[in-house]
């Protein structure tokens, strides 16, 4: 065991290019909460969003391409959770599990013939002389596009819900749709909007993960990860920016063991594998101690004539 042969530099790199699938995922998943819908399909919608975003990816040979089918992939499958939900009146809890079964096991019978292909490379943003300068070039300017669309995507987010009309509304929304329904706003249209946004993000997330982090199609490689984003939402306290911290808490979690891997620890594979997993959740519920209360419509049924 040599640890001295892991390059620091690498190793914090890499929490951006780990926590990247995360940070859609949860990012998605919030607003959709924020709106006062509890989707627990968050995993399936990532692994139709990784089959999806591979298969268009490999056969355009554009990865931008695939992302945007992943997008749409996750999207679509969202609004078969919408219209469970807002037009059934289902209950949400039992479709997001439903939904995350169906993509599962969709998304297998879609990848069957993407088994053992690679998917064509993404490149690294250029940034000319700037990537040169030593440490925060290797650590902040050397990684896809995709990485600072995430990032992006979290301080956007934050933006509109803190200091825009919209994000107003949809935050009424989620606190107390009878009373925002009665100010005349369309809480059904907004709560799908909300959702398939959430989809589209976990679409991304999931793309990610086949065409970026690990190049290749394999049934269930979304591993987990879209229950890390649902616990992470809610012990972030529903705040984007906590969100992405935690998500680089994972990240660096996966990364660490990873190169511990690589470098021969004394430790099961099974063992540093789960690590990530059981630190990050037991990590954010210490953090979560001090947490606000959930929006208040979250998981209740809305029906315009109640």
């Amino acid at each position: 065991m040599d640890l001295s042969s892991i390059n620091p530099l690498l190793f914090i790199a890499g929490f951006f290019v780990a926590a990247t699938p995360l940070i859609f995922a949860a990012i998605g998943e919030l607003v959709a909460e924020r709106a006062g819908v509890l989707n627990l399909g968050v995993e399936g919608m990532m692994i139709m969003g990784a089959i999806c975003g591979f298969a268009t990816a490999v056969e355009t040979g554009s990865p931008l391409l695939g992302f945007v089918a992943a997008a749409v992939g996750g999207a679509v499958l969202s609004l078969l959770f919408a219209f469970l939900t807002q037009i059934m009146l289902a209950n949400q809890v039992a479709s997001g599990l439903s939904l995350t079964l169906f993509g599962l096991g969709f998304s297998a019978l879609l990848g069957q013939n993407y088994i053992g292909i690679k998917p064509p490379r993404l490149g690294d943003v250029d940034f000319g002389p700037l990537g040169d300068i030593p440490v925060i070039g290797p650590i902040l300017l050397s990684h896809d596009i995709i990485v600072y669309l995430g990032i992006a995507l979290v301080f956007g987010v934050w933006a509109v819900l803190k200091f825009t009309r919209a994000g107003l509304v949809l935050r009424a929304v989620g606190e107390n749709h009878d009373a925002a329904h009665a100010l005349g706003y369309k809480v059904v249209r907004i709560r799908t909007l909300a959702i398939m946004f959430g989809g589209a993000c976990a679409g991304v997330g999931g793309a990610y993960i086949s065409l970026i982090r690990v190049p290749q199609w394999t049934e269930g490689m979304t591993a987990g990860v879209g229950w890390i984003a649902l616990a992470l939402v809610v012990f972030a306290s529903w705040r984007p920016l906590r969100v992405l911290l935690g998500a680089y808490l994972f990240g660096g979690l996966v990364q660490l063991q990873l190169n511990l891997q690589g470098v021969g620890v004394a430790i099961p594979v099974e063992y540093l594998a789960m690590s990530p997993y059981v630190i990050t959740i037991v990590v954010l519920v210490v953090l979560s101690r001090d947490a606000n209360r959930a929006p208040g419509s979250l998981g209740r049924i809305f029906h315009a004539s109640q």
